[in-house]
Protein backbone atom coordinates (compact mmCIF):
# COMPACT_ATOMS: atom_id res chain seq x y z
CA UNK A 1 0.00 0.00 0.00
CA UNK A 2 1.20 3.50 -0.82
CA UNK A 3 1.65 6.23 1.84
CA UNK A 4 -1.62 7.98 0.94
CA UNK A 5 -3.47 4.67 1.26
CA UNK A 6 -2.03 4.10 4.72
CA UNK A 7 -2.96 7.63 5.79
CA UNK A 8 -6.51 7.16 4.48
CA UNK A 9 -7.05 3.75 6.10
CA UNK A 10 -5.65 5.02 9.40
CA UNK A 11 -7.85 8.11 9.44
CA UNK A 12 -10.99 6.23 8.43
CA UNK A 13 -10.38 3.65 11.14
CA UNK A 14 -9.53 6.20 13.85
CA UNK A 15 -12.33 8.63 13.01
CA UNK A 16 -14.86 5.79 12.91
CA UNK A 17 -13.72 4.56 16.33
CA UNK A 18 -13.95 8.09 17.77
CA UNK A 19 -17.45 8.57 16.32
CA UNK A 20 -18.49 5.21 17.76
CA UNK A 21 -17.37 6.57 21.16
CA UNK A 22 -19.42 9.73 20.57
CA UNK A 23 -16.31 11.87 20.08
CA UNK A 24 -14.57 13.50 17.14
CA UNK A 25 -10.83 13.36 16.46
CA UNK A 26 -8.71 16.12 18.02
CA UNK A 27 -5.62 17.87 16.61
CA UNK A 28 -2.61 16.40 18.45
CA UNK A 29 -3.87 12.80 18.32
CA UNK A 30 -4.57 13.14 14.57
CA UNK A 31 -1.00 14.31 14.01
CA UNK A 32 0.26 11.33 16.05
CA UNK A 33 -2.02 9.11 13.97
CA UNK A 34 -0.56 10.52 10.75
CA UNK A 35 2.98 9.72 11.92
CA UNK A 36 1.85 6.27 13.08
CA UNK A 37 0.36 5.44 9.68
CA UNK A 38 3.78 6.00 8.09
CA UNK A 39 5.99 4.75 10.94
CA UNK A 40 6.56 1.14 9.77
CA UNK A 41 7.78 2.29 6.35
CA UNK A 42 9.84 5.12 7.81
CA UNK A 43 11.74 2.51 9.82
CA UNK A 44 11.85 -0.55 7.57
CA UNK A 45 12.34 0.93 4.11
CA UNK A 46 15.51 2.92 4.86
CA UNK A 47 16.97 0.25 7.15
CA UNK A 48 16.12 -2.59 4.78
CA UNK A 49 16.51 -1.05 1.35
CA UNK A 50 19.06 1.72 1.79
CA UNK A 51 21.28 0.53 4.62
CA UNK A 52 20.73 -3.22 4.28
CA UNK A 53 20.50 -3.63 8.07
CA UNK A 54 17.12 -5.39 7.87
CA UNK A 55 16.16 -8.27 5.56
CA UNK A 56 13.53 -6.22 3.71
CA UNK A 57 11.10 -3.34 3.58
CA UNK A 58 8.57 -5.20 5.73
CA UNK A 59 10.30 -6.68 8.73
CA UNK A 60 11.06 -5.02 12.06
CA UNK A 61 8.44 -2.24 12.26
CA UNK A 62 5.86 -4.31 10.34
CA UNK A 63 6.01 -7.16 12.85
CA UNK A 64 3.25 -7.65 15.43
CA UNK A 65 6.06 -8.75 17.76
CA UNK A 66 7.65 -5.30 17.50
CA UNK A 67 4.27 -3.58 17.53
CA UNK A 68 3.58 -5.04 20.99
CA UNK A 69 6.79 -3.40 22.24
CA UNK A 70 6.02 -0.11 20.43
CA UNK A 71 2.53 -0.10 21.97
CA UNK A 72 3.96 -0.66 25.45
CA UNK A 73 6.49 2.17 25.06
CA UNK A 74 3.91 4.53 23.51
CA UNK A 75 1.44 3.68 26.28
CA UNK A 76 4.04 4.38 28.96
CA UNK A 77 5.08 7.67 27.35
CA UNK A 78 1.44 8.67 26.88
CA UNK A 79 0.72 7.93 30.53
CA UNK A 80 3.79 9.85 31.75
CA UNK A 81 3.08 12.89 29.57
CA UNK A 82 -0.72 12.81 29.90
CA UNK A 83 -0.88 12.31 26.16
CA UNK A 84 -2.80 9.04 26.20
CA UNK A 85 -5.02 10.01 23.26
CA UNK A 86 -1.98 10.83 21.11
CA UNK A 87 -0.14 7.62 22.05
CA UNK A 88 -3.25 5.56 21.36
CA UNK A 89 -3.65 7.33 18.00
CA UNK A 90 0.00 6.63 17.11
CA UNK A 91 -0.37 2.93 17.93
CA UNK A 92 -3.69 2.81 16.06
CA UNK A 93 -2.04 4.31 12.98
CA UNK A 94 0.86 1.88 13.18
CA UNK A 95 -1.47 -1.10 13.58
CA UNK A 96 -3.64 0.05 10.68
CA UNK A 97 -0.51 0.27 8.50
CA UNK A 98 0.70 -3.21 9.41
CA UNK A 99 -2.72 -4.77 8.82
CA UNK A 100 -3.42 -2.78 5.62
CA UNK A 101 -0.19 -4.10 4.12
CA UNK A 102 -1.75 -7.55 4.42
CA UNK A 103 -4.90 -6.62 2.49
CA UNK A 104 -3.64 -7.31 -1.03
CA UNK A 105 -1.91 -10.61 -0.17
CA UNK A 106 -5.15 -11.80 1.46
CA UNK A 107 -7.26 -10.71 -1.53
CA UNK A 108 -4.87 -12.52 -3.87
CA UNK A 109 -4.64 -15.64 -1.68
CA UNK A 110 -0.90 -15.17 -1.06
CA UNK A 111 -1.05 -15.92 2.67
CA UNK A 112 2.64 -16.78 2.82
CA UNK A 113 3.29 -13.07 2.17
CA UNK A 114 1.84 -12.32 5.61
CA UNK A 115 4.92 -13.83 7.29
CA UNK A 116 6.23 -10.30 7.96
CA UNK A 117 3.60 -10.10 10.72
CA UNK A 118 5.65 -12.51 12.82
CA UNK A 119 9.19 -11.49 11.88
CA UNK A 120 11.77 -12.52 13.23
CA UNK A 121 9.94 -15.75 14.11
CA UNK A 122 9.06 -16.19 10.42
CA UNK A 123 11.18 -14.99 7.48
CA UNK A 124 10.10 -11.94 5.51
CA UNK A 125 8.45 -12.61 2.15
CA UNK A 126 10.54 -12.27 -0.99
CA UNK A 127 10.09 -8.86 -2.62
CA UNK A 128 8.59 -8.88 -6.11
CA UNK A 129 10.04 -5.41 -6.83
CA UNK A 130 13.64 -4.26 -6.34
CA UNK A 131 14.72 -3.12 -2.91
CA UNK A 132 14.69 0.62 -3.52
CA UNK A 133 12.36 3.58 -3.45
CA UNK A 134 12.98 4.27 -7.14
CA UNK A 135 12.12 0.70 -8.15
CA UNK A 136 8.77 0.97 -6.40
CA UNK A 137 7.95 4.40 -7.80
CA UNK A 138 8.97 3.26 -11.30
CA UNK A 139 6.42 0.43 -11.21
CA UNK A 140 3.59 2.75 -10.04
CA UNK A 141 0.64 2.63 -12.43
CA UNK A 142 -2.98 3.64 -12.12
CA UNK A 143 -4.15 0.07 -11.59
CA UNK A 144 -7.16 -1.04 -9.55
CA UNK A 145 -5.19 -1.02 -6.28
CA UNK A 146 -3.89 2.52 -6.72
CA UNK A 147 -7.35 3.68 -7.82
CA UNK A 148 -8.83 2.05 -4.71
CA UNK A 149 -6.29 3.80 -2.48
CA UNK A 150 -6.94 7.16 -4.15
CA UNK A 151 -10.69 6.66 -3.61
CA UNK A 152 -10.00 5.89 0.06
CA UNK A 153 -7.95 9.09 0.25
CA UNK A 154 -10.81 11.16 -1.18
CA UNK A 155 -13.28 9.56 1.25
CA UNK A 156 -10.90 10.07 4.21
CA UNK A 157 -10.32 13.71 3.20
CA UNK A 158 -14.07 14.36 3.07
CA UNK A 159 -14.45 12.76 6.51
CA UNK A 160 -11.49 14.74 7.87
CA UNK A 161 -13.11 17.94 6.55
CA UNK A 162 -16.43 16.96 8.16
CA UNK A 163 -14.59 16.26 11.43
CA UNK A 164 -13.43 19.91 11.45
CA UNK A 165 -9.99 19.37 9.86
CA UNK A 166 -8.35 18.17 13.11
CA UNK A 167 -4.61 18.68 13.25
CA UNK A 168 -4.55 21.61 10.86
CA UNK A 169 -4.95 24.20 13.64
CA UNK A 170 -2.29 22.43 15.71
CA UNK A 171 0.14 22.50 12.79
CA UNK A 172 -0.65 26.15 12.10
CA UNK A 173 -0.13 27.16 15.75
CA UNK A 174 3.12 25.22 15.98
CA UNK A 175 4.42 26.73 12.74
CA UNK A 176 3.47 30.23 13.93
CA UNK A 177 5.37 29.70 17.20
CA UNK A 178 8.47 28.56 15.27
CA UNK A 179 8.29 31.58 12.99
CA UNK A 180 7.85 33.90 15.98
CA UNK A 181 10.93 32.38 17.65
CA UNK A 182 13.00 32.75 14.50
CA UNK A 183 11.95 36.37 14.04
CA UNK A 184 12.49 37.31 17.70
CA UNK A 185 15.96 35.70 17.77
CA UNK A 186 16.99 36.82 14.31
Amino acid sequence: MWPWGHAAVGYLWYSSARRWQGRTPAGPPVLALAVGTQFPDLVDKPLGWTLGVLPGGRSLAHSLVTLALVAAVAGYLGYRSRGRDASLAFVSGTLSHVLADGLYPVLEGRYVDLSYLLWPILPVPEADVGKSFLAHVAQLTLDSYVTFELALLVFATVLWWADGRPGLGTLWATGSRWVDRLVSHG
